[in-house]
């Protein structure tokens, strides 16, 4: 049996958690420019760049006029985080919340109406949203399928969430997607942060969201 002695290092790195994320919001401030940002986007922006390890996608980043204090908001309230992956859900700092956030894409019910309706289980998962949409913070970080299908329920009339948070990533929609987003949030009168092209993900969706919950907690950096 091989042991191996793991106080011995052989290459120099920090390992202090605390002093990684002090160091690399420090790079972060000196790499981005923030100024044109609020002091509570830029917390968000900041967790966009760490996430995805480019300064530049800051410029990409887009907030509504009132997103960052709607979201604050209901997240003090304990409003639902309603997601569309696992991923997401996973991604949310457990320790800054008090409920589980929601994601139905495994529920068994998703894939019989995927299948009845002909979609993806993506939009189908959004039907068993109804209940907890109203005053909620979306999250969508995969399927732009969802995001297109959140906007379409908003204009039917479903209830609005206080705040979306369309982030998906890939080549087949999800620019599309959340440009869609950002033209029509004033008409259908929702709060959202976005960020543009096809950049995004799983990751820099829940870290957006966990940037407001610290914001709450009066963690900035």
């Amino acid at each position: 049996m091989i042991k191996t002695d793991i106080t011995t290092r052989h290459y120099q790195y920090e390992n202090n958690p605390q002093a990684i994320e002090q160091d690399s919001f420090r790079q972060i401030r000196a790499l981005t420019d923030l100024s044109a940002w609020s002091q509570d986007q830029q917390q968000v922006v900041m967790r966009i760049v760490h996430s995805l390890g480019l300064p530049d996608v800051a410029t990409q980043v887009r907030f509504s006029a009132n997103a960052t204090q709607a979201g604050r908001e209901a997240l003090a309230n304990h409003k639902a985080i309603l997601c569309d992956v696992e991923m997401v859900k996973q991604g949310v700092t457990k320790r800054m919340i008090t409920k589980e956030p929601l994601c139905f894409l495994n529920d068994p019910r998703t894939a019989n109406l995927a299948k009845q309706q002909g979609e993806t289980r993506s939009m189908a998962a959004l039907n068993l949203w109804q209940n907890d949409l109203a005053g909620s913070v979306v999250l969508i970080g995969n399927a732009p399928t969802a995001l297109f299908r959140l906007l379409e329920m908003i204009e039917q009339g479903a209830p609005k969430p206080a705040l979306i948070i369309g982030m998906p990533v890939g080549f087949v929609g999800a620019a599309e997607s959340k440009d869609a987003l950002w033209q029509a949030h004033e008409k259908l009168g929702v709060e959202c942060i976005t960020l543009l092209g096809r950049m995004g993900g799983s990751a820099v969706t829940s870290a957006s969201c966990n940037a407001l919950l610290r914001c709450n907690l009066g963690e900035y950096y």
